[in-house]
């Protein structure tokens, strides 16, 4: 048998290092959910040799007969976006040493998620938190929760976003 020929559990070996080094997804926005779901993933991905990725989708804009303002509007929700996710990157940094991947969509954040983790076949974890407030869950969690078995093709965890950083760290 040729040396360089893969055989059997060479493949799976593969395989298995392949779904162990999965990514793990975390809606950016600027919710103290978020930086929840953000530490309970990076520490995570940090413990599993995972890797990290930050979605944030921005929204359909409603100016789209007036394209000057829509352009104007396009540019600062992508400064926004971009500024978001480089402070949320830092965070990650800080907690696990870990350099996210930063991906920036713009649409409805239900076919952004699908859309990316069909495109990510890496992707094997979204990571969402709870809110904390009489309102319930909070609104990601909230309008995902209906869709979550029926649309999205990966498994999602919904962290307690009362967790502290200390309790987040022994599980994760």
């Amino acid at each position: 048998m040729n040396s360089t020929t893969p055989t059997g559990n060479d493949t799976t070996r593969a395989a298995i290092s392949a779904a162990l080094t999965r990514k793990l997804l975390v809606i950016a926005d600027e919710s103290d959910e978020c930086r929840v779901a953000l530490r309970y993933a990076a520490r995570r991905a940090q413990h599993t040799n995972g890797h990290l990725a930050l979605l944030y989708v921005i929204g359909p804009s409603e100016f789209q007969n007036w394209s000057g303002v829509e352009a104007r509007m396009r540019e600062e929700a992508r400064a926004e976006a971009e500024r978001l996710l480089y402070e949320l990157a830092g965070e990650a940094a800080q907690i696990a040493g870990l350099v996210p991947e930063l991906v920036i969509r713009e649409g409805f954040l239900k076919d952004e998620i699908i859309a990316l983790t069909k495109e990510d076949p890496s992707i094997g974890l979204m990571v969402l938190a709870a809110g904390t407030g009489r309102e319930g869950p909070g609104p990601l969690v909230s309008s995902l929760a209906s869709d979550i078995v029926m649309i999205y093709p990966i498994p999602v965890t919904i962290v307690p976003g009362g967790m502290t950083p200390e309790a987040i760290d022994l599980i994760a």
